[in-house]
């Protein structure tokens, strides 16, 4: 895979992880991932499952920091409290809804729980915005799905022309 050059953000909710009385594993992998993948990290933080709170993040970090890929983990089941899709999609200028798409199908060939998983993403400005499920595996394993076509999906984001073909 090509390394991005690109920026990110992690982004995770949890009632429990922003009170200390859970540990964040899925963040902090995430970021592993990203590393990775070349993106560089300029902010992590974790809120409660708090639809204000997720919208304010992720406008900060998309209007004011410009980050060109944030990536949410939690929140996107269907508990009562679940409400990251929501909080994401009334930020959005268009939805792109492949990627959700995909990780759900690959995560369905996995675990049938994968149905009710509810993860979006699409683009803010010129930046990229994606939910993931709140455990490490799911995190993991879902942005694995979607990682190889992220470098092109930022850079055509971004106003760039080459043919997808030819990039």
């Amino acid at each position: 895979m090509e390394k991005s050059g690109f920026t990110c953000a992690v982004l995770t909710i949890s009632d429990k992880g922003s009170r200390g009385e859970r540990v964040d594993t899925s963040g902090p992998q995430l970021q592993r991932q990203l590393a990775a993948a070349g993106f560089q990290a300029i902010d992590y933080t974790i809120v409660p499952d708090q639809p204000r709170l997720i919208r304010e993040t992720i406008i900060k970090w998309v209007d004011e920091d410009g980050i060109d890929l944030i990536i949410t983990s939690g929140g996107t089941g269907v508990s009562p409290t679940d409400r990251t899709p929501e909080a994401t999609r009334d930020l959005l200028d268009l939805e792109i809804p492949g990627i959700g798409e995909a990780m759900r199908m690959a995560s369905l060939a996995k675990t049938p729980n994968a149905i009710l998983s509810r993860g979006i993403a699409g683009i803010r400005k010129e930046s990229l915005i994606i939910n993931l499920p709140g455990s490490e595996k799911g995190a993991r394993e879902n942005l694995a799905v979607v990682l190889p076509a992220l470098n092109h999906a930022i850079y055509k984001i971004k106003g760039g022309t080459k043919d997808c073909a030819a990039c």
